[in-house]
């Protein structure tokens, strides 16, 4: 789903949006990853708006007379600062305060008028505010595009089963008593067998070594490996089964093209190994006290149930999450439309403000994150972020058409769980997110979720 950003009403020039000062990239930790403001062609609208020379006139002996009042000049005392000399010494605050004055009030008229509802910060161009003069000025913005999305009732996937299965059980079992395992030496002198633990120190060489070559020796010391394991390589199991505890070994390892290990792939290794030890991993006993160990449970039989019940909620909403992606990206495919760039850029914004984030929760430098080549990252997010966009514009108009709408108390709800995860009282969090427009998007959201639950459960089959 995108973060939509809100409808703005506000108006600025074509040089403050060249500057950065309207519809700016986020910054995170002084990093910046503005883009230019562009606009979509296909979604873009246009106003032509004059101001009478009467009301610039005005607007301009209001704005100078409040400066008249106010400035504290060496000189003069307070209130008696000549008229001319106010004009000529804040000419510019002035004539910015009256375009801030006039723009937004005549824009919001005229678009009003003509039954229009920006989804971008309007680009304003041709000013040339004079006193005494009519202002005139256009004003250029994106409109969500127009189309129809007749037949979205026809478009069908199929419905995977979320039904749990006792395998799916089984194996969380056993990852759960796997995790709880111990690994123990085998005191016992005997040979490895399938099912043992191999303690080995190693060194490798890639075969065959040509003179400068880059392969650099490969080493281990106390690795464990599963002889017989599912992971473990035929030539590994076959030089260790059989072998004894302080025993040293010599075998070569040819590793298939398709290996996990890039360096490795595709190459012989020849490996010079010592057998330091056997070890058997020792799995806990099914029980009711393996089961309290895990956490307030009664008996094996509560966690049992518990844990299915959980597995089972878990697959249904993955089930739901991933057929609903699905279904959404049919849909994408079916209906084509104009995207507003706006979105598109702000959608960008908000997945590397996600990934700075991240890579700041993992320890990124600050000075690292200003290095980075932010054109590029735009440049490969476009295609997710535009299908992101498209998604969430198409859910929104077929909750037009069903007429969903958001209880108040599911908004009440949602409030109150990111207070408790923000640690924020819910009265300022909410305030606040009033203010920035974060609670429309909030109830944006869930009314696309709402939409998507509705579609997951009439389309898919």
């Amino acid at each position: 789903m995108i973060e939509t950003s809100p409808q703005s009403e506000g108006v600025s020039t074509a040089t403050e949006e060249a500057a950065g000062h309207s519809h700016e990239g986020h910054d995170h930790e002084g990093h910046e990853h503005s883009h230019a403001a562009t606009l979509n062609p296909d979604c873009t609208r246009e106003v032509e708006i004059e101001i009478s020379a009467e009301e610039v006139a005005r607007n301009f002996r209001t704005v100078t007379k409040r400066y008249q009042k106010n400035a504290r000049i060496p000189g003069f005392r307070s209130g008696k600062v000549p008229e001319s000399l106010i004009r000529s010494r804040f000419a510019e605050q002035i004539r910015q305060e009256v375009m801030e004055a006039v723009l937004p009030e005549h824009f919001r008229t005229a678009i009003a008028d003509r039954q229009l509802k920006p989804i971008s910060q309007p680009q304003v161009t041709g000013i040339d505010l004079e006193e005494g003069k009519p202002l005139h000025f256009k004003a250029a913005f994106e409109v969500l595009p127009e189309f129809s999305v007749d037949g979205y009732q026809d478009v069908k996937v199929e419905r995977p089963s979320a039904e749990l299965t006792d395998a799916e059980v089984d194996a969380e079992f056993a990852r759960i008593r796997d995790s709880r395992s111990t690994m123990e030496p085998v005191t016992e002198e005997r040979a490895l067998a399938d099912g043992d633990f191999a303690q080995i120190s190693f060194t490798g060489n890639v075969q065959p070594a040509e003179a400068g070559s880059e392969d650099q020796p490969i080493s281990g010391q106390d690795v464990m490996v599963l002889v017989g394991g599912p992971n473990t390589l035929e030539s590994f199991n076959a030089a260790l089964r059989g072998a004894t505890a302080g025993q040293e070994l010599k075998f070569e390892v040819s590793y298939p093209d398709d290996f996990g290990e890039r360096k490795l792939a595709g190459k012989r290794v020849a490996y010079d190994m010592e057998v330091k030890g056997i070890k058997k991993k020792i799995e806990p006993e099914l029980n009711d006290e393996f089961a309290k160990e895990l956490g307030p449970y009664e008996s094996l039989a509560d966690f049992t149930r518990q844990l299915r019940e959980h597995l089972a909620a878990d697959k249904q909403r993955k089930v739901q999450s991933e057929t609903s992606n699905r279904l959404l990206d049919a849909l994408v495919q079916r209906f084509e439309f104009p995207v507003p760039e706006s979105l598109v850029q702000y959608q960008i914004d908000a997945r590397l403000d996600r990934g700075l984030r991240a890579l700041a929760s993992q320890g990124m430098r600050t000075e690292d994150m200003r290095n980075l080549d932010f054109d590029r990252l735009r440049a490969a997010q476009r295609t997710s972020a535009t299908l992101e966009v498209k998604g969430s514009i198409l859910l929104d108009r077929i909750a037009d058409i069903e007429n969903i709408h958001v209880p108040e108390e599911d908004v009440e709800n949602e409030l109150q769980a990111i207070s408790l995860q923000m640690r924020e009282p819910a009265e300022s969090l909410r305030a606040r997110l009033t203010e920035d427009g974060g609670l429309a998007r909030i109830r944006e959201r869930l009314r696309r979720e709402k939409m998507s639950a509705l579609l997951y459960e009439r389309l898919a089959s």
